[in-house]
């Protein structure tokens, strides 16, 4: 893998409605590997264009996590078949976030990584929803720009 890729990410959360909430982002990246960890780097626009999000994420074997930090500030932690909790710090106030792994799985390509998580999300001790993260890590040799910055718009 390169060092600069282009990153997708797919939340999908299951609530009230059956066929779930989708959020999706394309965004370039940068890209790096350290014996048996993946780490890669990215910022997120609000939906507003008013502030940015800088996420930290590291992967490997049974372990993804992801660090935000800017408008939103938390560190999510997923381990198969593990729950674990966090602050999830906004500018309205901070949550208490229950993260239970149920599967992740990380498929390496020659010039793409793709990363597929579920698990079920609670605030405060309270079931919110069962959701979905899926990522593309992708070189950007390898990814059509045009294609990407038409589905942005």
């Amino acid at each position: 893998m390169d060092k600069n890729v282009w990153v997708t990410v797919t939340g999908i959360q299951y609530g009230d409605n059956p066929e779930g909430e989708k959020i999706e982002i394309i965004t370039p990246g940068s890209y790096s590997r350290k014996k048996d960890m993946h780490f890669l780097t990215y910022d997120e626009v609000s939906e507003d264009g008013d502030g940015i999000t800088k996420n930290v994420v590291r992967f490997g074997g049974d372990t993804f996590s992801i660090s935000k930090s800017g408008l939103t500030n938390v560190e999510m932690i997923f381990e198969k078949n593990k729950r674990n909790m966090t602050n999830y710090v906004t500018p309205y106030g901070s949550l208490l976030v229950g993260i239970d792994t149920d599967r992740i799985d990380i498929i390496e390509g020659d010039d793409s990584i793709n990363i597929d998580i579920d698990y079920a999300l609670d605030i405060n001790y309270e079931h919110l929803a069962d959701c979905k993260i899926k990522m593309e890590i992708r070189n950007t040799v390898s990814m059509n720009t045009d294609n990407a910055w038409r589905s942005l718009i």
